[in-house]
Formats: structure tokens, sequence, C-alpha cells
């Protein structure tokens, strides 16, 4: 994960960055769950599939009935009087496509019909029916649930581009600010963290990727009650945090990945959504706060401007000037001031 562009499991938008491969059968593993595969398509291979049903339906049951045609000898030109044919005025397979697209589309025939003389034919047509039906109803019920995914909500959750270390309440903490960007609240918002590194156990064993919890909280709890405004959450830096021995020294040579996730309840639908994202050693700020970006206004209300969200400044707690960057820039700060 040294050198160039560093790896991510996650990515900054929140998506999984893992690709899977060399998996025996995983196309059998995939059409056994069906529903979350179709689910899952992005929306122009879902957009093909939903046109490609209905025109494979058609056509399909326009060659069975075709074939009906062709054995109950309705494409003869020369036909006996009393001849009646399975399905009227069907004499090639664009008219029988047509039918089986009539029938499916229409509640009555015109021009082409079925004839009662033909009882495996109306079978056919039964079995059409029911069974283009089903696959509608699979179709729409996977539009659907594509559309009312909180995946979509989980979209308008906005993470701060950096980390940052400073003072809170007296104790040196990891702070992330994450704000909701839709009017309507999310409610018991939680923050979480996994701090993924390479890990060496007692026995030798190498683990390329070891997992940590890292809580976070707001206001002392670990949940706030509904996210309308910008919030700061924190993790304290404390002996029992994976992150405990951090220094603005070891953010030059560490090798980690916090992944952090917001798990909340959409106040419309009552149901959960999570969004993530994830921060890299480049982009953790040691001794800097976030800039305020609420302000009031004169008719009672709050304006969030985000333009000075990501927006961030030196501390002046003089316990996190350790860090070189930060003494150059509060030099360059106090000789503009004189």
């Amino acid at each position: 994960m040294n050198g160039g562009l560093q790896q991510r499991v996650v990515s900054k938008d929140g998506h999984n960055n893992v690709q899977i491969d060399n998996v025996e059968g995983m196309v059998k593993l995939y059409l056994h769950d069906i529903w979350t595969t179709v689910v899952d398509m992005k929306w122009r291979y879902k957009l093909m599939f939903f046109v490609s049903t209905y025109f494979m339906t058609w056509f399909i049951f326009g060659v069975i009935f075709f074939l009906i045609a062709m054995g109950n000898n309705d494409l003869n030109i020369d036909q006996p009087s009393n001849h009646t044919p399975c399905v009227m005025n069907v004499a090639s397979l664009t008219g029988a496509y047509l039918f089986a697209q009539e029938s499916q589309t229409t509640i009555g025939y015109g021009y082409r019909h079925i004839s009662e003389k033909c009882p495996h034919a109306i079978v056919i047509l039964v079995f059409q029916l029911v069974l283009t039906n089903l696959a509608a109803i699979f179709v729409t019920g996977t539009f659907l649930a594509k559309l009312t995914r909180p995946k979509k909500r989980a979209e308008t959750v906005k993470f701060s581009q950096l980390a940052l270390v400073s003072q809170y309440k007296g104790q040196l903490c990891v702070m992330v600010r994450v704000a909701n960007m839709r009017k309507s609240p999310l409610l018991q918002c939680e923050l979480s963290g996994k701090l993924l590194f390479p890990y060496v156990t007692e026995e030798g064993e190498k683990i390329q990727l070891h997992q940590e919890s890292v809580n976070f909280q707001f206001d002392c709890n670990e949940q706030c009650s509904f996210l309308a405004l910008p919030l700061i959450f924190y993790h304290v830096l404390d002996e029992c945090s994976p992150l405990a021995n951090l220094t603005p020294e070891g953010l030059m040579v560490r090798n980690f990945e916090l992944v952090v996730s917001l798990n909340a309840t959409m106040e419309s639908t009552a149901s959960t959504c999570q969004s993530r994202t994830s921060y890299v050693p480049q982009e953790f700020r040691w001794g800097y706060e976030f800039k305020p970006l609420l302000f009031g206004t004169h008719g009672g209300k709050f304006i969030t401007d985000f333009n000075y969200f990501d927006e961030i400044q030196i501390s002046n707690d003089s316990l996190l000037l350790q860090d070189p960057r930060n003494k150059k820039l509060l030099l360059e700060k106090e000789y503009h001031k004189d």
C-alpha cells in the first residue's frame, strides 16, 4: 500500500473498492439470488433487461404459435373449405409474433384470434399469459426496489475530505465532519469506524488487512438524535484507541486506512441507510480544526454555507505545535499580522 496511489478498501464516495476474481461457479451463485442480482444491475443493463424480457417472450411464444399453425396445416394455401385454423389469420412468423404480442398487451382480439377447435393452442395461450404476467411483476418489482433503495438516500450524506487531529474538551481526538444534504433529518445517527492496517501476530502470521474498531462520539454519546445540521464526530485517542500511538511524524510513514460508516434511520420511510467513506494517512491533518459554516440571519433562520464545509484552520493549542508544518504556517501567520 506504500508508494504511488494508496490502495483503498472503500473509496472516498463510499463504494466497495475490492474486486472479486477467480471464484468458481460465480454465475451460478448470482443466479441463485436472481432478485438481488437484478436489483444491483446498473440502470442501462436493467433497461435492456426490461425491454428484452418483453421482446423475448413475444418472440418465443410467436414461434410456438407458428409451429402450432404449421402442425395444423394452417400455412397451406390450398386448404379444404371445412378447415378451421388454430389461430385465425396467421400465415407467417411475423403474424404469429403479432398475435403473441396482442395476446399479452390487450384484453380483446381483432383481426387475429384463437380458434376454439384447437385446445392445445388455448393451453399455450393461458401459459403465456401466466408466465408473462409473472415476468412483468418481477421486472416491475426490481425497478421499484432499486428506486426506493436506502443507498440513494445515503448518497445525500456528505463527509469531510480530511480527518483532523486536535484537542476537544481537553482530549486529543480524531474528528470528521458529517452533513445531511436534505431538509428531512436522519434519525438515530451513529458513526462507527474500522481501522485497517497490516499486522503481524505473535505467531508470526502476517495479516494484510487487520481490522480494529474505532468508536466515534458526539457530545459524549455514541448516537445523536437527528442529523439536520453539519456535525463533528470525534474519536478520543486514549490508551484504548487503535490510533493511540499516532504522531505527526507517524502520519508520514504509517500505513493504514480508516473506514467511517454513518448508520441512520430515514424519517420518511423509517428504513435504515448507511453511508461510508475512508481516510488514509495523507488525508489526516494534525493540529487543525474545522472552520464554522453555520451562520444566523435576521429572519431567525440558520444558513449552512457549504463553501466552508472542508475549510480548516490551525488550532491555537500549544500541544499540537509539534507538527513542523503547523509551526511554519503559524510563523507565516504572525509575520503577516506584523
